[in-house]
């Protein structure tokens, strides 16, 4: 058994086993490289000094180029010429594009994303039917967190066709929260309590600018819709706007608003 085995081994170093040795070794270091080189970039002051969404499409792009130039070196290596590799390629490339017609549009997308920048990597945003932080901006897909902690990935062929609302990209965003009162209440007494919550709640803007209201904004048969309207810094949307409605609900509750006294709006 042990002289078949030194023969089949002999056999295989004396051909093209030691080209595929030779080629393992290769793309088993050349991965190693290619880690380190990506580390290397990721922390040079230049790269560090870039916005986190172009920085996590550039990593995207140079560790795809890299690979590139690893496997034609495997390919080499194996001694398969590359023109005959070559003519390949350009033989099957409308099958392969046709094939990856879905993956093509996705690529164009995150180049367009990166180019236009409808949104950055942090900001919340809601797109294609889909609403969460961006964590990720990849080549070909963008990946969300949603409120309740669920992670989506999005192709960004889908983002670049759909409206994109960015919740984040201004400084300041405006709350306007409904309630329904009866039709007898004391209009100016709700509209009066109304902003004096907004303007003791701890997470609404202060300042002339950022003034809250209360204004009647409708009704129906059952009673009259009052809104208040506050002004918050874009992260504390959700904080403030759970604030704001429960002191306005226990505000009402101390000068006897009668039902339906219940908020009917919320913007989102």
């Amino acid at each position: 058994m042990k002289e078949i085995w030194d023969k089949v081994l002999s056999t295989i170093i004396a051909g093209a086993g030691l080209d595929i040795i030779y080629a393992l070794l290769v793309w088993i270091i050349g991965r190693i490289v290619i880690k380190k080189i990506v580390a290397i970039i990721r922390k040079t002051k230049r790269f560090e000094a870039l916005d986190i969404t172009v920085t996590s499409f550039l990593i995207s792009i140079i560790t795809g180029l890299l690979y590139t130039i690893l496997v034609v070196a495997v390919i080499s290596i194996l001694g398969v010429p590359m023109a005959s590799v070559i003519a390949v390629i350009a033989s099957a490339g409308m099958a392969v594009g046709l094939a990856l017609q879905g993956g093509l549009s996705n690529l164009a997308g995150g180049i367009m994303l990166v180019i236009f920048r409808p949104f950055n990597v942090g900001d919340t945003i809601n797109a294609a039917g889909v609403e969460g932080t961006v964590q990720d901006i990849t080549l070909f897909y963008t990946k969300l967190l949603t409120y309740d902690n669920l992670a989506i990935t999005i192709p960004n062929g889908t983002l670049m066709n759909a409206n994109i609302t960015n919740y984040t990209a201004k400084d300041n965003r405006r709350m306007d929260i409904a309630f329904s009162i009866a039709k007898d209440s004391d209009i100016d007494r709700v509209e009066e309590v109304m902003v004096e919550v907004m303007k003791n709640a701890k997470l609404t803007l202060k300042g002339e600018e950022f003034n809250p209201v209360a204004f009647v904004s409708g009704g129906s048969n059952e009673g009259m819709i009052i809104t208040a309207r506050s002004w918050v810094v874009p992260a504390d949307y959700f904080a403030a706007n759970a604030e704001v409605t429960e002191g306005i609900t226990r505000a009402f509750g101390g000068i006897g608003v009668k039902a339906p006294a219940v908020r009917v709006i919320t913007d989102k």
